[in-house]
This record gives C-alpha cells, structure tokens and sequence, in this order.
C-alpha cells in the first residue's frame, strides 16, 4: 500500500509545473514506502527463529540498503553511484522475494532435516533439530552470498556493456519536465 501511495504522489509531484522540492519530496515519499517495509518485515514474520526467520532477516538487509540510498538520494540527487547501488538492491529484493517463495514452500527445495508444518492456518518450516537447523541457516546464507555475487555480476556487466555502447558519458541526469530542462538551458 505504501509503494502505492508512493507511486501516486510521484505522478502529482512530477507533473509539468515547476516545484522547487518535488525531486525531493518524491525520493522521501519513496523512502518513507522503504522504511513502512522494512519495519513490516522486522515484525511480521511468522518465525523470527527459524528458517523462515533466516530469511526475513536477510531481506531487510538488503531493504535497509534501499531505504539508506533512498535517504541518500535526497542530499545527491545526481549521484550516479547512489542510484546505481539503489536500482541494484530494489533488483536484488525482487530476485530475493523470487528465491524465498521457492525454497520456502516447494517440499523438495527445503533443506534436509526440515519440512513443511500447517500451523494456525499457514505453513511453515520446522526443522526436526537444532543441528538440522542451524544447517538450513547456513544453506540459507550460502544463498543469499550466492545471489549476492549473482546480482553483482549481472549489474556490473550491464554497466560495462552500457558504457562500451554509450562512452563516457556517465553522468546521471534524472527525469526533467519540459520547464525544468528549460530552467536548466538545456
């Protein structure tokens, strides 16, 4: 919902009359939608122990390196570097999310010593140990370093493949309405 509300104050805020801080109220009402995520992942998982739990934890750090950016990118509104990190890391919790679906409710992707339980209408992960636990967490980890590396690859290829096609220019211009570019002089 707040990704929504986010989305609608972007189209009012952008349209073609000038505002002084419609850039940056724009950027805070994004990250205000980062920051209302990030506190709904740090409560309402299901599991805050398990693996489920594991999981969540790990998101929300990638979550609070969207937000942080965001923040960011507030101050540095030209910063190519915080937009870069910033697109990365909204591409790497929408990969995350993809993962999480996958591996925590398709039975034969989760990890030895655990399976799926129906409690209080939902399910959910339960490992038959502690040991099997801990080895699910650490399969959990495994994975998150492996996207990791994935997304870091895919991101800096992308970028070396747009600068072989485009040069040096790499400065990074945000979208402008008509007035503003004429402000500007462009």
């Amino acid at each position: 919902m707040s990704f929504l509300v986010y989305a609608i104050y972007a189209v009012v805020l952008d349209q073609p009359r000038p505002r002084a801080f419609s850039q940056g109220l724009t950027i805070l009402a994004a990250a205000s939608a980062f920051a209302q995520q990030l506190f709904l992942f740090h409560h309402h998982s299901a599991d805050h122990m398990g693996i489920e739990g594991q999981y969540h934890k790990l998101l929300q750090l990638v979550i609070f390196v969207s937000l942080l950016t965001t923040l960011m990118g507030i101050a540095l509104p030209k910063s190519f570097l915080v937009s870069f990190v910033r697109s990365s890391s909204i591409a790497f919790q929408g990969v995350w999310f993809i993962l999480m679906g996958y591996m925590l409710w398709t039975p034969s992707l989760i990890p030895k010593g655990c399976s799926l339980h129906e409690e209080e209408g939902h399910q959910v992960v339960r490992c038959s140990s502690d040991l099997a636990l801990d080895r699910a967490k650490s399969l959990v980890n495994i994975e998150f370093s492996w996207c990791l590396v994935g997304i870091t690859i895919f991101v800096m290829s992308l970028y070396l493949i747009l600068d072989g096609v485009y040069g040096e220019n790499i400065e990074y211009l945000g979208l402008t309405t008509k007035d503003q570019a004429e402000e500007d002089g462009e």
